[in-house]
């Protein structure tokens, strides 16, 4: 049988000071991550407005589905939330 080296191991930890240089730098800034968060309020918000306007019993139609809540101030919601979710994820940190 022949003997296996023996290799130093990967997990030991280097004694090492960070310079400017190698400091750790996010893909996003705080900015960015605001951004995101306003995004989601508005597509949730969007989704909370279609809500409602149903009946229970089925033989009487409501009308209340065709309101411009439902109609016209959800869909734009959503629509600005999803752009500002895109403006969000592609705008550069300086």
């Amino acid at each position: 049988m022949q003997k296996q080296a023996k290799s130093k191991p990967t997990h030991v930890a280097q004694n090492k000071q960070t310079t400017d240089d190698e400091l750790v730098t996010f893909a996003f800034s705080r900015q960015n991550y605001r951004l995101l968060i306003i995004g989601v309020i508005l597509i949730t918000l969007g989704f909370i407005f279609m809500i409602g306007g149903g009946t229970d019993d089925p033989n009487i139609f409501n009308y209340k589905i065709f309101n411009f809540q439902r109609l016209t101030l959800a869909p734009i919601l959503i629509l600005a939330g999803f752009i500002v979710e895109i403006f969000a994820i592609m705008k550069r940190s300086k």
